[in-house]
């Protein structure tokens, strides 16, 4: 066993945990939906509750590296849209997360996932032009995305679903993603800390062991996501986020 601040794990428990701080890094520098594997990850180390506030700062540290890599690709306009939404869809989280059973949430999000995949499946196939850039589309996913996201750290195929609605190219995507992502973790932070009792100094510092671990991550997705073309980028995504909505399900 290793006792590291106040948490007993084996020698195979930290290293699936190690190996979720490469997931997260991965995740956030374009490959998409690497965390869908390292969200269930920690649950079955540390349980459920416990899970979600250990998986935060290490989300953050990772939205950093993102953000630093992509900044200036960034579409603003659409994040200006969403982060009202996606606050909105954080609070009513915080409220309604723990009356909800995890797996029930998980079936009703990979059905409605699945349901919109196929929706953009058939418009790149018949190469429909009609981009939804509407107000309500903007805030339907901008509350399912702060839902989710507070819920089960699973917002990221909310989000890809609606940025390849907005038909962005790759860099694009990533960099308003990362920004994204970062802005909403860094709001949920508190209610982890004085509503859920989540998040310690204890969880915090086990945390931070996963840094160098983020960072290769991170350096394998900007390496994996260039040799990927754009058009291919789309097809790499709508694959991965069809992946993440099987892992919701089972």
């Amino acid at each position: 066993m290793i006792e590291l601040f106040g948490y007993s794990l084996t020698y195979q428990s930290f290293a699936f945990f190690l190996i979720v701080g490469i997931l997260i890094g991965m995740s956030k520098t374009g490959v998409h939906s690497a965390n869908m594997l390292a969200v269930p990850l920690l649950a079955v180390i540390f349980g459920g509750k416990a899970s979600s506030g250990l998986m935060l700062p290490v989300l953050i540290m990772a939205d950093f590296f993102g953000v630093k890599h992509y900044h200036r690709h960034a579409e603003w306009r659409y994040l200006w849209k969403l982060f009202p939404w996606a606050i909105l869809g954080i609070l009513a989280g915080t409220y309604f997360g723990q009356m909800i059973d995890d797996q029930m949430f998980r079936t009703i999000m990979g059905v409605i996932i699945f349901v919109s995949l196929v929706v953009m499946v058939w418009m790149e196939k018949s190469n429909k032009k009609n981009i939804p850039d509407y107000l309500w589309f903007a805030a339907l996913m901008g509350i399912i995305a702060g839902f989710t996201t507070m819920v089960g750290n699973l917002a990221g195929s909310a989000m890809a679903l609606y940025l390849l609605s907005m038909r962005m190219p790759k860099n694009e995507f990533i960099g308003t993603a990362a920004w994204f992502f970062l802005c909403v973790n860094v709001f949920k932070v508190p209610f982890h800390i004085w509503v859920w009792d989540t998040i310690s100094w204890q969880s915090f510092a086990l945390d931070l062991l996963l840094l160098p671990f983020i960072a290769i991550g991170a350096y394998l997705g900007i390496h994996i996501i260039k040799k990927i073309s754009d058009n291919y980028f789309r097809w790499f995504i709508i694959l991965m986020t069809c992946v993440a909505a099987v892992f919701m399900i089972i």
